[in-house]
């Protein structure tokens, strides 16, 4: 058994040499312009000698951002989930045209792929960290990595819409589009004012995001230092767990019994939206809360609230529209 921990432990190695020598993560040569360029993401430099021309995705909270820019076709492999809900034709169309390396997830949605497999793209870019292929794997053999600052461990900025469009920046700076960027910042910026005007001013109706789990177990809930939190506000609502200062937790039916909200959003990951409702409202005393006795209860995929993407400005359009009519 040791002999062979061993005898794995050195292949392993010796592919991460293998690749590093055969140029895997090596930057471009066409440096032009505004190059070298460092951008700070989790506290940590990532310096880039050119703009990417090998991207991996390992999440998709990016892709809004590579579409509006004009740069999907500088990405070479994916993996894990890309619900065709998110995307516009062409988007998908982009999309498709990218090999997918494996949509595998564990049980709590985490995307399981190995360092190997990725290393071996030979990427000059990775974009979205998972658990067992964290920043510092990736620097060992020279490959930088960008995760969406909300999801950096330990964040604690309370997200904003106006987090989207410094994103989106930042993406122009390190794929040298900053015209572009410029241009898609202020659609969104007025995409909003629409979506804002079509809100009106705040209701006084009270509202929650919560993430159900399918067939059992935890309900989480979204606090003020989510994503979720300035989107029900501009939408017009009171986040109910608006005086929690963590991003996600668990919370039972007692206390959303307790804070009992006019209107829920239910988050989840893939699969029937059907399911989520029924995960929720199955719960032992959840049908007596509010939102589920009027039907004020909506579902949409997570991205369309987190992180803060232009995804997240179409999730608010679809709460605005959902409950529009509602006095």
């Amino acid at each position: 058994m040791k002999a062979t921990r061993l005898a794995a432990t050195a292949a392993a190695s010796a592919v991460l040499l293998l690749l590093t020598a055969c140029g895997g993560g090596a930057r471009p040569t066409n440096a032009g312009p505004g190059y070298p360029l460092t951008v700070t993401n989790c506290g940590v430099d990532v310096t880039f000698d050119a703009a990417p021309e090998r991207v991996v995705l390992l999440k998709s909270a990016a892709v809004p951002y590579l579409h509006a820019l004009g740069v999907m076709d500088r990405v070479t492999a994916r993996a894990g989930q890309y619900p065709k809900e998110y995307y516009d034709a062409e988007t998908l169309a982009e999309l498709n045209r990218i090999p997918l390396l494996t949509d595998r997830t564990d049980t709590s949605g985490h995307l399981q792929i190995s360092k190997e497999v990725v290393i071996s793209q030979q990427p000059d870019l990775v974009l979205g960290e998972v658990d067992n292929l964290s920043r510092d794997t990736l620097a060992a053999v020279d490959i930088p990595l960008l995760e969406e600052p909300a999801m950096c461990p330990d964040a604690t900025t309370t997200p904003s819409f106006d987090d989207i469009y410094a994103q989106m920046q930042t993406y122009g700076r390190v794929f040298g589009r900053e015209t572009e960027a410029a241009a898609a910042v202020a659609a969104l910026r007025e995409r909003m004012a629409r979506i804002q005007a079509a809100a009106g001013p705040a209701s006084g109706r009270t509202a929650a995001v919560l993430y159900p789990t399918v067939g059992g177990g935890t309900t989480y809930a979204y606090g003020a230092a989510s994503m979720a939190h300035p989107q029900l506000e501009a939408a017009g609502f009171r986040n109910v767990f608006g005086d929690v200062r963590e991003r996600v937790f668990e919370v039972t039916v007692e206390e959303l019994l307790g804070r009992n909200p006019d209107v829920l959003v239910l988050l989840h990951s893939d699969g029937d939206p059907r399911a989520v409702e029924q995960a929720l409202t199955a719960l032992p005393g959840a049908a007596q809360l509010k939102a589920v006795r009027a039907g004020d209860v909506m579902t949409q995929l997570f991205n369309f609230t987190e992180p803060p993407s232009p995804l997240s400005i179409d999730g608010l359009e679809r709460i605005v529209r959902r409950f529009a009519e509602k006095p």
